[in-house]
C-alpha cells in the first residue's frame, strides 16, 4: 500500500510539473508573439508612416484607445486609422522606437496583456530629433488562432512634463 500511495504522489507530482513546463511555454509564446506584432507595428510606422493599414492589421475592428492626444476614448479600428492616416501626413516621423521594461501577463490562454516604457526618437523636416517617452498598455485576445490587439492606453512619461 505504501508503495502504492509512493507512485500516485510521485505520478501526480510529475503530471502536476509537465502542465506547468506546458504553461509557461505556451505563456512565452504569447509573450513573444505579442512583442513582435507590437515592434513589427513600429517597424512599418517608421518604414512608412503613411502605411496605416500595413500598421493596424493586427487590431480588432473593436478596437479602443486611450491617449494624451485625446480627451475621450477612441473608438474602432476605422476611426484609429483615420486619425493615424491624418497623423502620417504631419511633417514629424518616427526615426527610432525601442521597448524598455516589457511584461505580459496572460490569463486562460487568451488574453494577454503587454505593459512596457516606450522610448523613441522623433525627426521633424528639418532634422530636428526630439526623444518621446511613455507608459504604454495593450491587451491582445485571441481569436482562432490569431492574437488581435482589442485595447491599447498610451500616456506620456511624467518626467517630461517638468
Amino acid at each position: 500500500m505504501n508503495k502504492l500511495m509512493l507512485v500516485l504522489v510521485a505520478s501526480a507530482c510529475c503530471l502536476a510539473f509537465s502542465m506547468n513546463a506546458s504553461a509557461q511555454q505556451a505563456d512565452q509564446a504569447t509573450t513573444d508573439a505579442v512583442i513582435a506584432m507590437t515592434k513589427a507595428q513600429w517597424t512599418a510606422e517608421i518604414k512608412d508612416p503613411t502605411s496605416v493599414a500595413e500598421q493596424s492589421k493586427d487590431m480588432s475592428d473593436d478596437y479602443t484607445e486611450f491617449n494624451g492626444d485625446y480627451a475621450t476614448r477612441l473608438d474602432g479600428k476605422a476611426m484609429n486609422s483615420r486619425l493615424a492616416e491624418a497623423t502620417g501626413k504631419a511633417s514629424g516621423k518616427t526615426v527610432g522606437a525601442e521597448m524598455t521594461n516589457p511584461k505580459v501577463q496572460v490569463y486562460n490562454g487568451d488574453v494577454a496583456i503587454l505593459t512596457y516604457n516606450y522610448a523613441g526618437i522623433t525627426q521633424d523636416k528639418d532634422g530636428k530629433t526630439t526623444p518621446n517617452r511613455a507608459k504604454s498598455t495593450r491587451v491582445f485576445v485571441k481569436k482562432g488562432d490569431k492574437w488581435v490587439l482589442v485595447h491599447a492606453n498610451f500616456a506620456s512619461d511624467p518626467l517630461l512634463k517638468q
